[in-house]
């Protein structure tokens, strides 16, 4: 069944092409062989302030870069996600991308005073592609994935997305070529598939 698929390719270097790029590509390709409708959104192209205060967060008028993206992300019903690993977690601008995106009255709603906020982007679901230079398995079972598991449980699943799978790419650094081409075809495939 087709989908309507939104490809945000959140990697903040807008000056030349990284792996992550590569990955978006092959995915969307994948998508389009798959019959699937894919738009994209490049976090690193856009042009938008970084939120400072809960007043500008809950009341604040989003940017038009960020009222095209939440448009965006409405139309969408799978959300694909690709960043490099930074620090442990996603690259700074990426995170304030999501922050202006994930705002209350489009992500959620806040619930009577005691109550669980509405879940407005109920419905969608995700993939996450994560590049990172330590072995995704060291990233797992020593740090817990914890940064991974902040943004797709406490900010994509307070939106009420889900279900979210991960794809996490380890050993960037020192990947031959012909692993990396396994990881395009893997993108690819989940394109078809749309995934």
């Amino acid at each position: 069944m087709a989908k309507h698929i939104v490809m945000i390719q959140g990697h903040p270097d807008s000056t030349e092409r990284h792996f992550c790029h590569a990955l978006a590509d092959e995915y969307a390709k994948g998508a389009e062989d798959g019959g699937h409708e894919i738009r994209r959104i490049d976090v690193a192209t856009l042009s938008f302030p970084l939120l400072r205060t809960n007043e500008d967060f809950e009341r604040g008028q989003p940017p038009e870069a960020i009222r095209a993206a939440q448009d965006t992300v409405a139309w969408a019903e799978h959300l694909v996600i690709v960043f490099p690993l930074w620090l442990g977690e996603m690259p700074a601008l990426l995170k304030g991308f999501f922050e202006q995106v994930l705002r209350p009255g489009f992500a959620f709603d806040y619930g009577a005073s005691g109550h669980m906020p509405h879940k407005k982007l109920s419905g969608k679901s995700a993939r996450v592609l994560v590049t990172m230079g330590m072995p995704a398995f060291i990233y797992c079972w020593i740090f817990r994935a914890h940064g991974l598991k902040v943004f797709t449980r406490s900010m994509l699943g307070f939106c009420g997305i889900g279900p979210v799978k991960s794809t996490l790419i380890g050993n960037i650094n020192g990947m031959k070529e012909h692993e990396r081409m396994g990881w395009l075809d893997e993108a690819r495939g989940l394109g078809v598939l749309g995934q």
